[in-house]
């Protein structure tokens, strides 16, 4: 037994070690200076530990990377919740409400998750653009607030949902907004954090689209923002790896700190890996 166990953790390092490599690697070239990651001699680790890489990282003006994580945050935080209550109550729309048209709009959702988002894109900026969104806020959220995929896990989640809880609702004399805001959607905690966790991952990394709507450097996301250092003629190696460091911590400690959350909520949803 004891062996079995040492075994399966020897497993887990050896399987480990290869999803390590690139944070091992985005630390390591973030403490170096400029000449020692220039060098052809391999390191394993840097012989003096500096923090220059988050000075200069910093420090640019042509890059603004503090103003730029605060967009991102500030858009993810935004989207992520909003995205996720849109989608919750699109689901048990299309799960509750008895409308003749509720099965042809649930189609039409899935049909979207088969457009690849090239095809969709000029079309959005298109009429974006048109409606001055370009350099906004708005421009950055709202046309990431439409999710088909969580739609379709609430509506599986809510399909499921006790219809006994409900008719105790009916008696008490609730509608289908009172079903929804004071019964479906407390009992979704676990799946709505899920989701909502995704969501955050998602517009946080999300680059191309920011990349056109935010020109001006005010409306950069940090995505976009450490792009642009590898637009200019001498490009900081250091700071590089230390902007993406700072950029990929909070997507790290989120994981960490709400991972049970996403392991329940797929297993709300019936998905089986």
């Amino acid at each position: 037994m004891r062996g079995r166990r040492l075994g399966s953790y020897a497993a887990v390092i050896v399987f480990a070690v290869p999803f390590l490599l690139p944070f091992y690697l985005l630390v390591r070239n973030s403490l170096m200076s400029r000449r020692e990651l220039g060098s052809l001699d391999w390191h394993w680790w840097p012989e003096q530990i500096g923090f220059q890489g988050f000075t200069d990282a910093f420090s640019n003006d042509a890059v603004p990377l503090a103003h730029a994580l605060w967009n991102s945050t500030l858009i993810s935080a935004i989207s992520a919740p909003l995205a996720t209550l849109l989608a919750s109550m699109a689901g048990y729309a299309l799960a509750r409400i008895p409308v003749a048209a509720s099965r042809p709009v649930f189609f039409f959702i899935i049909a979207t998750m088969m457009v690849p988002g090239a095809a969709t894109f000029i079309p959005t900026f298109v009429v974006v653009g048109s409606l001055g969104g370009v350099n906004t806020m708005w421009g950055l959220i709202v046309p990431g607030l439409f999710s088909a995929f969580s739609v379709l896990l609430f509506r599986g989640f809510y399909l499921r949902f006790p219809r006994e809880l409900e008719d105790a609702g009916r008696v008490d004399g609730l509608g289908y907004l009172g079903l929804y805001g004071r019964l479906a959607l407390p009992n979704s905690g676990a799946l709505f954090a899920s989701l909502g966790i995704l969501s955050f991952i998602e517009h946080w990394n999300a680059f191309l689209w920011p990349l056109v709507i935010g020109q001006d450097p005010e409306f950069w996301t940090v995505q976009v923002a450490l792009s642009t250092n590898l637009n200019q003629q001498a490009v900081n190696m250091p700071a590089l790896f230390a902007g993406a460091l700072v950029a990929i911590l909070p997507l790290v400690a989120l994981f960490l700190i709400a991972q049970r959350w996403i392991v329940r909520g797929v297993l709300l949803t019936g998905i089986k890996g």
